[in-house]
């Protein structure tokens, strides 16, 4: 049986998805992109604050499935410009222990949703 996770805490979903989707033990996430949940606007002022922005909207759907950073197992990043690689790994390695980081493929896509320059989904255990 499947259980619909939603927050007000992250972007609604702008298409027929849910933010994620508690199967058994299973979570999985919709990718977040940068949209600041209270300003409804995109957070595009430097790769560095749109990356965390997308971290922060992350965190919200993980604690909306009593989880956190710590329960994911598996991450997806799709960026616009590899170029932009190692500023979103900084960023990103922050929301992180190095020792039990999860599994992850970073690939560069033509075009993410709105035109944003990362997009980041999740696969998390309890």
């Amino acid at each position: 049986m499947k259980s619909i996770i939603n927050t007000k805490k992250a972007p609604e979903p702008i298409g027929p998805y849910n933010q994620a989707v508690l199967t058994g033990n299973m979570l999985f996430t919709s990718g977040q992109i940068a949209i600041n949940v209270e300003t409804g606007e995109l957070v595009l002022d430097s790769i560095e604050a749109e990356t965390k922005q997308v971290m922060d909207n992350l965190k919200a759907v993980l604690e909306a499935a009593d989880m956190t950073f710590e329960n994911i197992i598996k991450t997806s990043i799709f960026i616009s410009d590899m170029n932009n690689f190692g500023k979103i790994n900084a960023i990103y390695a922050t929301y992180f222990n190095a020792l039990t980081a999860p599994a992850r493929e970073t690939v560069e896509v033509a075009n993410l949703p709105k035109f944003v320059n990362v997009e980041i989904s999740a696969i998390a255990a309890k």
